[in-house]
């Protein structure tokens, strides 16, 4: 059986393809930068060993790494509004994606922060710094730098997560593709097409990311 190909067809969609990915780089971005915050404020909470607040930060990233992320969008959008909070596809997908993330992130960060050498703590803490001085002054700079490859990694499986919100109908990218395929049945088009852009928009943020790595590499790591 032979397959007539007809990649005109995908260029007669691309308005609502654009739309689909703007979709998808909006909850992407907001998804990122909310796991980048949580990551490090919680990374630090945790590293810095604040009681309560600890045992807080691993019962949240226990239960986020350890269940589907298809089930906490689900959660967010079939079950909450039982509880009488309703939410927006649009809400559901950022902050699911910066949920997930985040609880990543965060033990990302907590472990950057914990590898710095005990040394230079000690050092803070000789000539008269309190611990969260020393903290600021040693861990956060050097500990962030320690966690970068890990948690750009984090980032880009966000950013590709973002397909998970066909899950809920919310037109994103992917979405998008489904529904034009569904009355089309340019099937080998149209994911070939968003293959494209995922993989381009990835490979993109790659470079990125080595780019951001080596510049705040430290000085004579490995």
């Amino acid at each position: 059986m032979n397959y007539d190909f007809q990649f005109g067809f995908v260029f007669d969609h691309l308005p609502e393809l654009g739309e689909g990915l703007l979709r998808t780089l909006a909850i992407s971005a907001i998804g990122m930068a909310g796991s980048l915050v949580v990551g490090l404020v919680l990374g630090a909470a945790a590293a810095l060993r604040i009681p309560v607040l600890r045992q807080l930060i691993s019962v949240y990233v226990e239960v986020f790494r350890n269940t589907p992320l298809l089930v906490q969008i689900f959660f967010l959008y079939f079950a909450l509004p039982d509880a009488g909070l309703q939410l927006s596809g649009f809400t559901v997908g950022w902050l699911s994606l910066l949920l997930w993330g985040g609880a990543y992130t965060v033990e990302n960060f907590r472990a950057g922060f914990e590898a710095v050498e005990h040394g230079y703590v000690e050092a803070c803490r000789a000539l008269g710094f309190s611990r969260l001085s020393a903290f600021r002054q040693t861990n956060l700079p050097l500990g962030w730098r320690i966690a970068l490859p890990s948690v750009t990694n984090i980032l880009v499986s966000v950013f590709k997560n973002s397909s998970f919100m066909i899950a809920i109908s919310y037109p994103e990218l992917t979405d998008t593709a489904i529904g034009i395929v569904a009355v089309s049945f340019r099937v080998f088009e149209l994911f070939i097409a968003i293959g494209v852009v995922y993989l381009g928009l990835v490979w993109l943020m790659s470079l990125g990311t080595q780019v951001v790595e080596r510049r705040f590499a430290i000085p004579g790591g490995h």
